[in-house]
């Protein structure tokens, strides 16, 4: 059984971690802006777990898309984590391909978690890690990845 820790970043960031990775093999896990949005639009009250990456914080496109979905998260009550470090995300999740163009490497932007039940204690580390930050007036939390 997983024990669940006090929060503190680098736990926080491997909680994430094995959330992600837990998610996708119990295909809880959406993968994409686009694929998000729809979700969120279908089915909000699945989502436990927005997780919004980018590590170039000039890419003014992307800076739109993720305002439109923290506002939509906040207004549906879904906990939200901006992440930098998309390269340890690829490699975690397997999105590396030589046959893959930047473009659909680049879908890791954003990231939903939607069953409660995946890996749970986890999920419990990451949200506890996400009020915490809310309550010292980081409306949205942040976390950078490692590359290992």
């Amino acid at each position: 059984m997983i024990q669940c820790n006090r929060t503190n970043k680098p736990s926080v960031g491997l909680a994430l971690e094995e959330l992600l990775v837990t998610a996708e093999k119990q295909d809880c896990l959406t993968i994409g802006i686009y694929e998000s949005a729809k979700l969120l639009n279908a089915d909000p009250d699945n989502v436990v777990l927005c997780v919004l990456a980018a590590d170039n914080e000039d890419d003014v496109a992307l800076q739109i898309h993720f305002t439109l979905l923290q506002s939509f998260c906040c207004d549906s009550g879904i906990t939200i984590l901006r992440v930098s470090g998309v390269q340890r995300l690829q490699q975690l999740l397997g999105a590396v391909d030589a046959n893959r163009n930047q473009e659909e490497q680049g879908d890791l932007h954003c990231m939903l978690v939607t069953n409660p039940q995946a890996d749970h204690c986890r999920l419990q580390e990451v949200g506890t890690y996400c009020q915490e930050s809310r309550r010292l007036d980081q409306w949205v939390p942040e976390l950078v990845l490692q590359e290992r």
